[in-house]
């Protein structure tokens, strides 16, 4: 080691992404015994923390199931009352002997008074924040009785409110359903604003102690975070700082060492003088040929486990782990012939960013289980996708999402939590804001899978006015009003935000999504040849899926369509009476105001509306589907040009109608199967002109690869009409025109009975393959097909073997109990030909009497 830079001052910082060593602390879960009681009313019970009133009064029998029909409107009085929470914990004499003993709140959701026997030690107004106070003057041997009055956020919110000179726009509270009318509460509480409701989730304003609470005592010596800075990393070298705050209760010599590989390889040891207080220690070390993390598809995302270990003079010792990701990322925002690029590079590789947003998985976050992200992320990577988008209007996620993400290779566009609102810009939220920021982004810098933090979701785009392309809230306000709201948002996206985030982490920092330049002025349209867009046209306009093409963005951050869960989905909150989507249960699980309208538009235009209430759900899926591909080919094959692709959503948070691929218990719709071949490595993806079909095929890989591109056009008996072998070099990570092929050209061709087949194979391996049609599925000639199944067992694995007489589009292969996984399905099935679809799950032994289908009929 050349050099060590010691770095020694005061100030106040959260945890970092680390877990606590052995040493001079000792960490007490206070998350037992807790009971929940009323204010002024009769509800009480046994509590569950990390938990919410909502839950724990589901829990005791008190309420119905908030996602059940349309309980949701029954339960609104809960988040206007006041609750108690309590328990007792036992202190030991050890503990109390202890220089220093902290109580941590990992999450208050979110006005709350907390009380330690008897007395008034914090006062918490922010749900995204750890709230932390010394307590060791208010600690006693034995019984210690923990309260935690929690104010309810509604009330709160009308005082704030009232206070106001003016209302705020926030487009996606639901207040009238909460019965405030046109009071929208939800901008004057730092709290998920997807509580409040949205156009995909309901109304359900919690209270509790959303996240463990921990009584953590130490002596001496503690570390308070630690930060792996990256300053330069290559496949040859990687230089390191180590960032150590630690803080010590009176100036002593200590010795820091560095290891990884278990403790098997040091790589600092020093000694130091920390002074009383705060310590900032900066050791830098380096790494030969360092094994460097990689997204999803483009190398392996390997990671190291680092330990900082602080031995100060008198004994004590105090230790941390964090896993880091060593790579060089940046956002990559160059001026060219188009206007400036907006693209993610990764170790010297340029991205194409494929993915997709992420909401909360629940309504009621504690239910959220590790199992539960390990389906979302499993269900990202099984899909191809390198990146996903944490959306601003829910929280700043849990710890183990993140690992997730590190460990299979998920990029993460991590927003702030702001999202369709303007904010005050009080001193008092400011601060709060600025808190908010510090606590989050020091929680997550380690995680080398966030590659960016951005100030807010729509805002800048609806600030400004309709003529500009904007949502148009200006215009409700006068010039003073606008001033001051405008002063408000510049000090938060433009000031406290990117300070926070240049001064703690390495990350590029983007104000706004969508926006077209860094600047406010530069917000985002359709036409936008910077920055990255949102594009609604589809769905909100009216555009028709072929638009995609037309509207491509430099980057797509949001774009979707909607559909419904499947039947089995929908019958966990449904009833036979309530089967009809106009009903006033299946209303209250649609909370797009034209959902039902926009679906029933887009069939009559691609397919037909069916009067059947199981088939509409099925043609909404298979709608979905062929939007959501459509639009991912339109991007992809627009590459350089256009260089990311998240569509909205990923998931859900209840059982709903919405924009989401997955449902709300992690089942693939049809649309997720449709991004799982979108997003392949290696696509053929075809366009159709006049008389002609413009074929292209688009490339991740790193490196040029020779195949063979096989065209057949049949019509739906099989039979061939023409068949060409073309050899071809697929070029690295790009997007390229192969050929035009000229329809009138084959003879006994016609759009409405013919289609293509294209297969890409090299050295005699499969690639990828892909069906094209020439009309719309409702103009195509459809026979009734015979369909054959049967099961085979082979090597461990359980095999559906389908075949037809006759082109099947959108089979979809199901069971009553929704028992089955495939790792295909709503697939399109060749005649003549046995398609071999792999059964990843079932429950019990698999009868091809059991197995149900559906398909597009004519």
């Amino acid at each position: 080691m050349k050099n060590i830079t010691v770095f020694v001052f005061c100030l106040c910082l959260f945890n970092g992404c680390v877990q606590q060593g052995e040493g001079s602390m000792s960490v007490l879960e206070i998350n037992k015994g807790w009971t929940y009681q009323e204010v002024d009313g009769t509800h009480t019970g046994n509590a569950t923390v990390p938990g919410t009133i909502h839950t724990d009064l589901l829990h005791n029998g008190q309420i119905e199931d908030p996602f059940y029909r349309t309980n949701e409107k029954d339960l609104q009085w809960i988040d206007k009352k006041d609750w108690i929470y309590k328990t007792t914990f036992d202190v030991d004499i050890e503990t109390l002997r202890k220089d220093v003993s902290v109580l941590n709140f990992k999450g208050l959701d979110t006005y709350a008074d907390v009380y330690l026997n008897g007395k008034l030690v914090l006062k918490a107004n922010n749900m995204h924040r750890t709230w932390s106070v010394e307590v060791k003057d208010f600690l006693k041997e034995g019984k210690n009785q923990l309260k935690v009055y929690l104010h309810s956020p509604i009330k709160k919110g009308l005082e704030l409110y009232d206070q106001s000179a003016y209302a705020y726009p926030a487009n996606n509270d639901q207040s009238e359903n909460g019965g405030l009318g046109e009071k929208k509460i939800s901008v004057f509480t730092r709290k998920a604003g997807y509580h409040y409701g949205w156009d995909w989730g309901p109304r359900f304003v919690t209270s509790g102690i959303w996240r463990k609470v921990e009584l953590r005592s130490w002596s001496r010596v503690n570390i308070e975070s630690v930060f792996i800075r990256q300053p330069v990393v290559t496949s040859e070298l990687a230089k390191l700082l180590v960032e150590t705050n630690i803080k010590v209760l009176k100036e002593t010599e200590a010795e820091v060492s560095i290891s990884y590989e278990n403790g098997d390889v040091i790589a600092a040891n020093t000694k130091v003088v920390l002074k009383n207080g705060l310590n900032k220690v900066v050791i830098p070390f380096e790494i030969l040929h360092p094994n460097l993390w990689w997204s999803n598809g483009l190398g392996d995302p390997n990671m190291y486990d680092f330990q900082v270990q602080v031995k100060v003079k008198e004994g004590a010792v105090s230790t941390q782990k964090v896993s880091v990701g060593l790579r060089s990322v940046k956002l990559v925002r160059e001026p060219d012939k188009d206007g400036e690029s907006f693209l993610f590079e990764l170790n010297g590789v340029r991205v194409f960013a494929k993915g997709a947003n992420y909401i909360p998985n629940d309504s009621f976050l504690p239910r959220v289980t590790p199992k539960d992200y390990d389906k979302v992320v499993d269900d990202a990577v099984q899909a191809h996708m390198n990146m996903l988008r944490v959306w601003g209007g829910g929280i700043y996620e849990d710890d183990y999402f993140y690992d997730l993400c590190d460990r299979n290779g998920i990029m993460v566009w991590q927003d702030f939590m702001f999202a369709c609102s303007m904010y005050p810009g009080n001193d008092a939220m400011l601060q709060n804001i600025k808190q908010e920021a510090i606590d989050n982004v020091t929680r997550l810098r380690n995680h080398p899978s966030i590659v960016l933090w951005c100030g807010n979701n729509e805002i800048n785009t609806a600030w400004h006015y309709y003529s500009a392309g904007g949502w148009g809230w200006k215009e409700r306000y006068t010039k003073e009003q606008q001033q001051e709201m405008n002063h408000a948002y510049i000090d938060i996206f433009h000031g406290v935000l990117p300070e926070v985030v240049e001064d703690l982490t390495e990350l590029d920092y983007w104000p706004s999504s969508p926006q077209a330049g860094y600047e406010p002025q530069n917000h985002a349209s359709y036409e936008s040849t910077s920055g990255d867009t949102h594009y609604w046209g589809v769905w909100h306009a009216l555009h028709r899926f072929e638009d995609f093409d037309k509207y491509k963005s430099r980057f797509m951050s949001e774009y979707g369509f909607q559909s419904f869960p499947d039947f089995k989905s929908v019958q966990s909150y449904a009833i036979p009476a309530d089967y009809d989507i106009e009903s006033d249960v299946m209303t209250a699980h649609q909370r797009s105001g034209i959902g039902n309208l926009r679906i029933k538009s887009y069939l009559s235009w691609y397919y037909q509306v069916p009067d059947d209430f199981e088939e509409f759900l099925y043609l909404s899926q298979v709608l979905q589907a062929k939007g959501i591909g459509m639009a991912i080919e339109a991007h992809r094959r627009a590459m350089p040009y256009c260089m990311g692709s998240l569509y909205w959503q990923i998931n859900d948070c209840w059982p709903v109608a919405s924009w989401s691929s997955t449902d709300y218990y992690h089942k693939w719709k049809a649309a997720h199967y449709a991004v799982k071949k979108a997003f392949e490595p290696v696509l053929i993806s075809a366009v159709n002109k006049s008389d002609s079909v413009a074929v292209y095929v688009v490339s991740d890989l790193q490196s040029d690869v020779e195949a063979t591109l096989n065209i057949q056009c049949m019509d739906m008996d099989g039979h061939v009409l023409y068949e060409k072998n073309n050899n071809i070099v697929i070029q690295e990570n790009t997007s390229a025109l192969l050929l035009s092929l000229d329809t009138k050209e084959i003879k006994n061709f016609n759009k409405e009975s013919c289609f293509f087949v294209f297969r890409l194979e090299s050295h005699g391996e499969m690639i990828t393959s892909r069906l094209h049609y020439l009309v719309h599925t409702k103009d195509l000639r459809l026979n009734v097909p015979q369909i054959e199944l049967s099961i085979e067992e082979a090597q461990g694995e359980t095999y559906l073997n389908v075949k037809s007489n006759t082109l099947v589009r959108n089979l979809y292969l199901y069971d009553d109990q929704s028992a089955f996984v495939l790792d295909d399905n709503y697939f399109d099935l060749l005649p003549g030909e046995v398609q071999r679809i792999r059964v990843l799950r079932h429950n019990n032994p698999l009868d091809v009497e059991g197995v149900n289908f559906r398909y597009i009929r004519r």
